[in-house]
């Protein structure tokens, strides 16, 4: 593994997260009930203010902006979990480091690291909470102790499941007006064609968002 001489002495470097170093990740569990915008604010904004007969589907189209948010701007409104793959050519290094392909301001739980084991049949082994740590300043676990009894033949014997807490942008108001935009949109189009000419405003649901994106190199 390569050093670098410092103020401490030689050290050692991490693998870097250039390229990342899994396989593949899904997302496993998300929030799909609690709500982000207000009812309050969503009748405002599309000038029903009293008006509650349309309550139920201003709910489910609030939920379906929130996921769209949270996906164009890969952060969490709401906690999400992710579990993350990780092949034999990510295993390398000491320590070892497993990139995560999501964070969050808010924070990050590392739930479990797990790894199917060289048994017949493998089991799936669940590593001591003291064996790794979440580093976030590179985005990643360290594992300071993983066993060599790690199946060779399965693709991704290593998997890290994590929890991303909501992100503090979340409550901006400029992310929350770009949310009410999206809305006015949906609730006004309900259809995937029209015979209308729609034309996007100048200073839209893009401009608003974009300085909030994440750049990862």
């Amino acid at each position: 593994m390569a050093s670098q001489e410092t103020g401490l002495g030689f050290v050692q470097l991490a693998p870097t997260r250039n390229p990342f170093n899994y396989d593949w990740f899904e997302q496993t569990n998300r929030n799909i009930t609690t709500a982000w915008l207000t009812l309050t604010e969503i009748r405002d904004q599309i000038n029903l203010y009293s008006d509650t007969s349309q309550d139920t589907y201003l709910t489910a189209l609030e939920l379906a902006i929130r996921m769209a948010i949270e996906d164009y701007l890969g952060l969490s409104i709401t906690s999400v979990q992710y579990k993350v793959y990780y092949g034999a050519s990510a295993l390398y290094g000491s320590p070892l480091s497993l990139d995560l392909p999501e964070t969050s301001q808010g924070g990050v739980t590392i739930n479990s690291v797990a790894y199917y084991n060289d048994a017949t049949p493998t089991v799936l082994t669940t590593l001591s909470a003291s064996a790794y740590y979440y580093d976030p300043t590179g985005q990643k676990v360290i594992c300071t102790d993983l066993p060599t009894a790690i199946n060779p033949q399965m693709t991704s014997p290593v998997i890290v499941t994590y929890t991303l807490s909501a992100s503090p942008l979340a409550s901006y108001p400029v992310i929350k007006q770009a949310g009410l935009l999206w809305f006015t949109h949906l609730y006004n189009n309900r259809s995937q064609t029209t015979e209308l000419n729609l034309k996007t405003i100048p200073l839209g649901v893009d401009t608003l968002l974009r300085p909030y994106k994440p750049l990862i190199m």
